[in-house]
């Protein structure tokens, strides 16, 4: 049978994209900057499926034994929903709502008064500096910690000894509600463990996302038969209705192997997966040294992975956006996405840069032979 494996690693930009500079990311270039501070880089797999034809990477050959290119963005935002969201088909054409400077008292309020929690932060801010800042405090006056970042977030930390997980993701699912009205992209539980000075996030986290406006690949699939399986965030991005099955992930190798799992001894025609790692744990803390030993990971993986892969099967890589560690700031950077597209028989064709994530949907469509219902166009006859 007929396989498709959408594998996106979040954070994975290969340049500028064309609006960079309406985004205050002129010069970014994920990918190729991680290789400028840090190389050469040594990712075979990677250099052979043609990342470093796409953009120019230290210690990658401009070489291709897939179909490969790059895609630029038309939704409007940089966030890994909208970018999740357009490699689906859906275009997001009013961006979520961004509060750098904390969110309004009003929300905040209704989100206590309803909880019986308090809120302490509320403010722009890295993750685990605001964690460092305030987690004692958290710990001895019970109160949350809740923090933004240059994306539309509503991020709420707490130690797993002040509020269990299940507690913490009650507390999101209500202030889910109450975000709805501001048109917050996400919520996201981040639980933490240690003590102070060595806090330590956990892959408990989870993203509480608005349900897509309108038809997805996800949707687009299931409505024709075709079974769906959701790996990483998928779920919190997409919600569950349209995904046969769904599964939580602790890092990028616990998302390889399932992936791996699946191509081996799986059913489902169509597995959407997210990889996490580069963007929360390196990109965000602009750590290239630790990216690059994210992409080591991946790449000895996708070694094994395409090596697996059935004759029939299809295997399509891209990313979200980009996330610069290098760029001086700890947001995400607007910036073309990879596009590799491999099957057992590739050809080895240089797509150049497409406009719009889009694409992806329409090729998945014509490969499955449903109607493409999406604002893309298909390169499946140049896989």
């Amino acid at each position: 049978m007929k396989r498709c494996f959408l594998l996106i690693i979040d954070s994975l930009g290969v340049g500028e994209a064309p609006d960079a500079k309406e985004y205050g990311d002129e010069g970014t270039n994920t990918l190729g900057n991680v290789g400028k501070a840090v190389g050469p880089l040594n990712l075979p797999t990677m250099e052979k499926l043609g990342f470093g034809k796409i953009t120019e990477v230290n210690g990658l050959k401009r070489i291709n034994e897939s179909t490969v290119g790059r895609l630029s963005e038309i939704s409007v935002g940089n966030d890994s929903t909208t970018g999740h969201w357009e490699l689906a088909g859906l275009i997001t054409e009013t961006d979520f709502q961004i509060y750098e400077n904390g969110f309004p008292e009003e929300l905040i309020s209704k989100i206590e008064n309803e909880t019986n929690y308090k809120f302490i932060g509320n403010r722009h801010a890295s993750g685990t500096q605001i964690i460092e800042e305030l987690g004692e405090k958290h710990l001895n006056s019970g109160e949350i910690i809740l923090y933004t970042s240059g994306d539309s977030v509503f991020q709420i930390a707490a130690h797993e000894d002040v509020l269990s997980i299940e507690e913490l993701y009650e507390l999101c699912e209500v202030s889910r509600k109450h975000c709805n009205s501001y048109n917050i992209g996400r919520v996201i539980a981040r639980p933490f463990k240690g003590k102070a000075g060595s806090f330590e996030r956990t892959y408990d986290r989870k993203d509480y996302g608005i349900e897509p406006p309108g038809e997805t690949i996800l949707s687009h699939l299931s409505k024709n038969n075709f079974t769906t399986y959701g790996i990483g965030k998928i779920m919190d991005l997409f919600g569950t209705e349209y995904l046969s099955s769904f599964v939580h992930t602790e890092g990028d190798s616990d998302g390889l192997e399932r992936l791996k799992k699946e191509i081996n001894s799986g059913n489902h025609d169509f597995t959407f997966v997210n990889l996490v790692d580069l963007d929360m744990v390196y990109g965000h803390r602009e750590d290239p040294e630790g990216y690059y030993k994210g992409l080591q990971l991946i790449d000895k993986q996708l070694g094994i992975i395409i090596n697996e892969l059935k004759d029939d099967d299809l295997l399509i890589i891209s990313g979200d956006h980009g996330t610069d560690p290098t760029d001086g700031k700890t947001d995400h950077s607007r910036e073309y996405v990879p596009l590799i597209a491999f099957k057992k028989e590739s050809q080895k064709v240089y797509l150049g840069d497409l406009h719009g994530f889009t694409n992806v949907a329409s090729t998945i469509s014509e490969y499955f032979g449903i109607e493409n219902v999406f604002p893309g166009t298909s390169f499946l006859n140049q896989i």
